[in-house]
């Protein structure tokens, strides 16, 4: 084998300069050192000296400027397709287990009508369309990144404009969310201490924080990346 000082320094540089996923980022790296190694070993048995037959394959692959955008952006379209399935799975989830929640609450149904305000039901029903319609969204997210099916040429973009979505989206469902548990509160004596209630809020404060997460992640992958003549698929 080639030593690996130059391919060790070139795909160090690579790894630095690469945003996304760990696991993701250490595969492409990987792929691209093994690629390098195997270039370096034609050069070596052609009687070059190893120095040279790493200086040749690293120059055949090409400078770090020229190739990281190609990687960025299967990064990119990783990260997206990673947040736009857990979109997908999550938020229609929460609306169905809200809804099956405050079906079995044992509450005085005469009361609590009498209680909510007249914007009650009108934001409820607004906040499960809403949620429903993230969740459509994201399958469209998840088809034009699919994997070996992409045929976009910059999913970065796609990616990013997930992230900007989403840190719209999560901070509302939050508002309307508090909204209709103030509102509606005075005709639910005993959620608080309501365990299947507390449960799923606990579980949803955690889900929307994810979802802030990822939004930034997305932000982050997809940030700078630039518009390539042709997109490099693996």
């Amino acid at each position: 084998m080639a030593s690996a000082g130059v391919i060790d320094d070139y795909v160090t540089t690579l790894g630095r300069t690469l945003r996304g996923p760990r696991r993701v980022r250490r595969d492409l790296v990987t792929e691209a050192r093994d690629s390098l190694a195997d270039s370096a070993e034609s050069y070596l048995s052609e009687g070059l000296d190893p120095v040279e037959a790493e200086r040749l394959a690293v120059a055949e692959f090409g400078a770090v400027a020229e190739i990281a955008p190609g990687y960025q952006e299967e990064l990119a379209a990783h990260q997206g397709r990673r947040t736009a399935a857990v979109v997908f799975v999550t938020v229609p989830l929460m609306t169905l287990m809200w809804s099956g929640i405050w079906m079995v609450f044992p509450e005085d149904a005469s009361v609590a009508a009498q209680v909510k305000p007249a914007w009650f039901s009108p934001l409820a029903r607004f906040l499960d369309v809403f949620q429903f319609g993230m969740g459509v969204l994201a399958a469209l997210a998840l088809i034009v990144l699919a994997g070996r099916l992409r045929r976009i040429a910059r999913p970065e973009l796609v990616t990013r404009a997930m992230g900007i979505l989403l840190w719209i989206q999560v901070p509302a469902i939050g508002a309307i969310s508090l909204a209709l548990t103030l509102g509606g509160s005075a005709g639910r004596a005993g959620f608080d201490d309501y365990p299947p209630g507390v449960a799923a809020s606990v579980l949803s404060y955690l889900v929307l924080g994810w979802l802030l997460c990822a939004a930034t992640r997305c932000l982050i992958v997809s940030r700078g990346v630039p518009a390539r003549k042709a997109t490099i698929l693996r």
